[in-house]
């Protein structure tokens, strides 16, 4: 009898499918920057709402350099110290091969380190809008170049990478509740604690100059996210993209619904922005947990975050944080809520065989997941208040009172978003239109 030959494990092959599905899914995440600008855009007064949209678009510019430069080495290179990655190969991405797939998956370098790319220029972008009305753009824009090279490039590091610490640890982060989330929610915490409230804050209405242009964004950002949460998985081979794009629509509307049945009890309506943060605090509380839970579980994380989001957007007036457009509330407490309630709700069905309390799996991932959680937000709190002190003490983080007051996008940009002058009516009108009068007057007379 001849001897038995034992063949090698056959490599990943490219999968023009698994490729194609990942270009679509980072051109949905890319997407979803604009979306947050016009959310944030709408949220604002008129006065801020080319400034708020600068905001965002300013981190497509600035993190794709940086990420090419640098970023997708230090967050995804070889390991050192279990805190950061490199790998000088990847130096301005010029000796990647065009087939040369990540391993373990059948897509190329390059889709992988784009469809990431999206993720880091989301992140820096996110932590705007807290510091609405007031931040010079300039100092914005180096905030960001600083902020990803020290804060996020390694927290992804140590989320994602092979060798970061959480990684290695076990923390369930399927799409960014704790690389993403929390790391921009305690970031903006730690900036506006350095910086201080807005002229008028609790005093002055800063009520949404437009609504639509909110729920607009709610809906890029909604339509974005199933990009950004099922192309987490690297492929659609499984289920598991599939159960997170389930998860995602799920958690979203249950959110949504616990948001709106909270400020109707506590205020007395149903609000469009009520429905538009809620949708967005469900969105990402499921960002870390979908992977893991069952859609039943999706609908628990959804309400809860909801409610507790809903609640958590009040507490700037209490503890007297100027947290503009409710960054802290929402992205801060939404990212813990779903990191931590992987612990409770893991199924052991989906993404891996980890089991929360509920299944009977006991406390241990919930006890390594307060571990991601709280370093994260530790550090990124830390780290993001100390640029934030230097930029202030030497170029200055905030615009002069009188510009903040009169308006900043025409103090910063010379540019305001809407121009009525065009439009007609009122003593515009009448003065633009009484020498033709006067004149067709003269002719009649005549």
């Amino acid at each position: 009898m001849a001897p038995a030959i034992t063949l090698a494990a056959e490599a990943p092959k490219l999968s023009a499918a698994n490729t194609g599905f990942m270009l679509i899914c980072s051109a949905l995440v890319m997407l979803m920057t604009p979306g947050l600008a016009f959310f944030y855009g709408g949220m604002v007064r008129v006065k801020s709402t080319l400034n708020m949209l600068m905001m965002s678009f300013i981190s497509l510019g600035i993190v794709t350099i940086l990420w090419v430069l640098y970023g997708f080495s230090m967050a995804f290179g070889t390991d050192s110290g279990s805190l950061i990655g490199w790998n000088s190969d990847w130096v301005g991405l010029g000796n990647i091969g065009l087939t040369e797939l990540w391993p373990g998956y059948t897509i190329p370098v390059f889709v992988f380190l784009v469809f990431q790319l999206m993720f880091a220029i989301i992140t820096p972008a996110l932590i705007s809008g807290a510091l609405a009305d007031r931040v010079k753009f300039s100092a914005w824009a180096l905030f960001i170049a600083l902020w990803a090279t020290v804060v996020y490039f390694p927290v992804a590091h140590w989320v994602w990478g092979t060798g970061g610490w959480a990684f290695e640890l076990g923390v369930i982060d399927f799409a960014g509740g704790t690389a993403v989330h929390i790391n921009a929610g305690a970031a903006a915490l730690g900036v506006i604690l350095v910086i201080g409230k807005r002229v008028g804050f609790k005093k002055d209405p800063m009520r949404p100059h437009s609504l639509p242009l909110v729920m607009l964004g709610a809906g890029l950002l909604w339509f974005g996210w199933f990009g950004f949460n099922a192309g987490s998985w690297l492929g659609n081979d499984d289920g598991v993209g599939a159960l997170m794009f389930v998860n995602t629509q799920v958690a979203t509307a249950a959110a949504m619904l616990a948001w709106l049945i909270y400020e109707k009890i506590r205020h007395g309506a149903f609000t469009t922005l009520g429905a538009a943060s809620g949708a967005v605090a469900g969105l990402v509380a499921i960002t870390p947990a979908g992977g893991a839970v069952t859609p039943l579980g999706a609908i628990a994380v959804g309400a809860i975050a909801g409610v507790l989001c809903a609640m958590a957007v009040g507490l700037k007036y209490k503890f007297g944080y100027d947290d503009s457009l409710d960054v802290v509330g929402v992205h801060l407490v939404g990212g813990v809520l779903g990191s931590l309630l992987i612990g409770l709700f893991a199924s052991g069905k989906g993404q891996s065989t980890v089991e929360g309390l509920f299944y009977g799996g006991g406390l241990t991932q919930f006890w390594k997941q307060c571990a991601g959680v709280f370093a994260v937000l530790a550090y990124s709190l830390i780290a993001s208040a100390i640029l934030a002190f230097i930029l202030d003490k030497t170029m200055g983080m905030r615009v002069p009172e009188d510009d903040e007051v009169a308006g900043i996008d025409q103090a910063e940009h010379a540019e305001t978003a809407y121009d009525f002058s065009g439009a007609g009516g009122g003593a515009a009108k009448t003065a633009a239109t009484a020498p033709v009068a006067a004149a067709a007057s003269k002719k009649v007379d005549a």
